[in-house]
């Protein structure tokens, strides 16, 4: 009965491997044309703060200098049971800040409801919201980029979130590495086959009449997740926008990283369970491979869990009880190939560093200690599963002041 578990388990996850692989190999090309439109939709740029007066001005100064009418987009910094000084620095810049206090309901989930509920009573009406993190960086075509996929249709967008701190320490590497590997060979590969992307929690646009057709209504601790599986439940996919991009500040310590981690992973297991039986079952009704492999998408903190799982059982099976005991198919299977899935699985972070045109000279060296942040996701997924009920919003102190010109420097250096 093991046996026949661990064999079905192992073969359902190998299939998965090779069906992402697949999947990844779309992302190796880039589509060079595309629809350009004169500037024409309004935007409202809500952006999320918690104490966060030491990045805050450089994202004013930032947004001062989008490449599109400056009449044609408002930003509204929402000051959420701020204690600093974000409030004045955001007003010093000319800016709207919206001060929000409640200790009960706590957390960006939270305090983007409440700033939409703001914005739909105020005078102005725009055509779209596009969400920013405090810490953030917008490249100066963003609006312009958002503008373009409006008038092509698009209602949920997604852009392409960059690292502004990369080689910072090992873990900022990570992130980048991790992020470029995402940006290239998973979001740009669907986009590439006209499927649904997923929300990154920045650089997000929504057509208004969308959120007010809709609410925002996602509160977890993965908000972008939540609005990702809600919208294609509803048939409405994100888009990814390759040119649009957004710089954001990743966590300087291993520690950090992983106090943000696993409140992400706490997040994904509660829109898993909500979520991917539903879309699961609407893939298959409508025959739509765009929901199945949202689906699949929405359970991979379990695949995580169920790989380090088995592992675990296997590998204390092997050398406290002298096994094999349990039946394994990679056992069975010839020495090069095993070699070669993990070999492949590594180079394809290369492949997409390579194809990025990654700059960053101690981001390679740092490469040496990457396997380490990939396999530390192994117990950060598992004490995420007993945890997963937690609802405590964990904040990410942010420090790191860096303005864009001297990130795209780097990038060219």
């Amino acid at each position: 009965m093991t046996d026949a578990l661990f064999v079905t388990l192992q073969v359902i996850l190998a299939a998965i491997a090779v069906y992402q692989f697949t999947f990844s190999l779309f992302g190796l090309h880039k589509k060079k044309k595309k629809a350009q439109f004169a500037p024409q939709k309004s935007f409202a740029v809500l952006v999320a703060a918690h104490n966060e007066e030491e990045v805050v001005g450089a994202l004013m100064e930032n947004l001062k200098q989008l490449n599109y009418p400056q009449e044609l987009y408002d930003v509204f910094v929402i000051c959420d049971n701020c204690t600093d000084g974000t409030a004045r620095i955001v007003r010093e810049h000319g800016m709207n800040a919206c001060v929000r206090t409640n200790t009960n309901l706590r957390g960006k989930g939270y305090a983007i409801e409440w700033m939409l509920k703001e914005l739909w009573a105020m005078p102005r009406q725009y055509d779209a919201v596009v969400m920013f993190d405090a810490d953030n960086l917008a490249h100066t075509e963003f609006l312009t980029e958002m503008n373009n996929d409006l008038c092509s249709g698009a209602r949920v967008i997604q852009g392409y979130i960059d690292t502004k701190n990369p080689e910072d320490s090992w873990i900022t590497a990570a992130y980048g590495v991790s992020y470029w590997y995402i940006n290239r060979l998973w979001q740009l590969s669907r986009h590439n086959l006209n499927m649904a992307n997923f929300l990154g929690g920045t650089g997000m646009c929504f057509e208004t009449n969308l959120l007010k057709e809709m609410g925002w209504g996602a509160t977890s601790l993965v908000e972008d997740l939540e609005f990702t599986m809600r919208s294609a439940s509803k048939g409405v996919y994100p888009k990814f926008n390759y040119d649009a991009k957004v710089f954001d500040e990743k966590p300087l310590t291993f520690k950090a990283s992983s106090r943000q981690r696993l409140r992400w992973m706490q997040g994904h297991f509660t829109v898993a369970r909500r979520y991917f039986f539903p879309l699961l079952w609407q893939s298959i009704k409508e025959r739509s491979l765009t929901k199945f492999d949202l689906a699949l998408y929405g359970a991979n903190v379990y695949i995580v869990l169920l790989t380090f799982l088995m592992t675990a059982v296997m590998w204390v099976d092997n050398s406290m009880f002298g096994g094999p005991h349990i039946a394994n198919i990679y056992g069975k299977l010839p020495l090069w190939l095993s070699y070669f899935a993990v070999g492949a699985n590594i180079l394809t972070f290369v492949l997409a560093m390579a194809l990025e045109k990654v700059k960053f000279k101690k981001v390679y060296l740092y490469l040496l200690v990457f396997p380490v942040y990939l396999i530390s996701w192994y117990p950060i997924t598992f004490y995420a599963f007993f945890t997963q009920n937690n609802k405590q919003w964990s904040h990410t102190k942010h420090t790191r002041v860096v303005r864009l010109e001297e990130v795209q420097s780097k990038q060219v250096s």
